[in-house]
């Protein structure tokens, strides 16, 4: 009789001890193109990625990569420790990479031609200190299965136009014009717009005050305000 030994449970790991970017630049870039796209998809069924394995193979977990920031259109929003193309069903419409001189073959030649052949719209590299781009942003779009360059630096698939901001990149809407705010600008315009309520609020009450100050002497002259302001 042949024993029957169950088979072992495959796992997906989530983490490989790796640091998460190259340098602070890097990480910032990451940090905050992640934000930004996840702002603007929020309220979708979509969801943004950032640093997380994506696999592509069910049955080979080490069939594996790490994209910097991954946008998935038609899935359900929220995180996820890794993604799975064939359970969530949807390969990454757009993906960022933040690229650099010492992985400039792994960005420019494998993750691209991996990218290409699973079906992922468009791919980006960014050179936040423009160590081997000179322009810092070059982009990929897919047609009839193969990458070709973009040229007018706009996202298709995310409707917005890029542009290059110091070490970061400037994400504008095509429909509107309207800058997609990063983390710091959305705080200071939060404090603006506070601080503008507190104004209007402020001139509001002194008005009040004065309408009520102007009640009072009409009244101490025997006039009724209220027959006047009726």
């Amino acid at each position: 009789m042949t024993a029957l030994w169950p088979q072992a449970t495959l796992t997906y790991p989530s983490s490989d001890g790796e640091p998460v970017a190259e340098t602070y630049a890097h990480l910032y870039a990451l940090l905050v193109t992640l934000e930004v796209l996840r702002q603007y998809v929020a309220g979708r069924r979509a969801t943004v990625l950032g640093n997380q394995f994506l696999y592509y193979a069910q049955g080979f977990p080490k069939l594996r990569v790490a994209p910097d920031v991954m946008v998935i259109f038609e899935v359900e929003p929220g995180g996820r420790d890794n993604y799975k193309i064939w359970e969530e069903g949807q390969v990454p419409e757009v993906i960022f990479e933040m690229t650099s001189a010492s992985t400039r073959r792994q960005d420019e030649v494998e993750k691209k031609t991996l990218y290409e052949g699973l079906g992922v719209q468009e791919y980006w590299l960014f050179d936040p200190k423009g160590e081997w781009i000179a322009e810092q942003l070059k982009g990929y779009r897919l047609r009839d299965e193969v990458y070709e360059p973009i040229v007018d630096s706009c996202s298709e698939p995310l409707g917005l136009r890029l542009q290059i901001d110091g070490g970061l990149i400037a994400f504008y809407r095509q429909d509107t014009g309207e800058k997609l705010l990063i983390p710091d600008e959305l705080a200071v315009a939060l404090k603006q717009e506070a601080l503008r309520r507190q104004q209007a609020e402020q001139r509001a009450a002194a008005a009040e005050r004065e309408l009520e100050n102007l009640k009072a002497r009409l009244r101490d002259r025997g006039i009724d305000p209220d027959t006047l302001l009726s």
